[in-house]
């Protein structure tokens, strides 16, 4: 059976922070505020793959009173999510997503992003999309003060 997940998530910037965003470090003046690395790009296709196999979502798996996983990596998160795709007998096929912030620029980041997501989850780098759009200025995401991710997933599952 073929089956699709959405995902979406946002975190705001602050200063003493690194910014990742699909695992990749990116040089910025400030960082994505959470409990784990928040990597918003990353939190979105976690939730994206969990709700295509209707398991619930990043929160339920990873919730933020949960001391023993501050700061992990948002990578590990995904993998883990992978190993769960598995146990429940289902593999992605692909994922797609759209990170939205004004700065830093993303578009040379995205070759990197592709290749730390697709082996993160078990995917070929060509089953892998990656986007980065603005908000025009509009909003918190367009005043700079956060930013947002969007993703999608198709996966197999007997």
């Amino acid at each position: 059976m073929i089956r699709c997940g959405i995902g979406y998530d946002v975190h705001r910037l602050a200063k003493g922070r690194k910014l990742i965003l699909g695992g990749v470090e990116i040089a910025h003046p400030l960082g994505l505020e959470g409990h784990s690395d928040a990597d918003v790009l990353s939190h979105a296709i976690a939730d994206a793959l969990l709700g295509a196999i209707a398991v619930g979502d990043i929160g339920q798996h990873f919730p933020n009173t949960d001391e023993s996983i501050r700061g992990m990596s948002s990578i590990d998160i995904l993998r883990q999510v992978a190993a769960l795709l598995a146990k429940n007998k289902a593999r992605p096929i692909n994922v797609d997503a759209t990170l939205i912030a004004e700065a830093p620029k993303i578009a040379p980041h995205i070759p990197a992003m592709r290749k730390t997501i697709a082996q993160a989850v078990a995917l070929d780098e060509s089953r892998v999309g990656i986007k980065a759009t603005t908000n025009e200025g509009l909003g918190a995401i367009g005043r700079s003060e956060g930013i947002a991710a969007m993703a999608i997933a198709t996966v197999e599952q007997e």
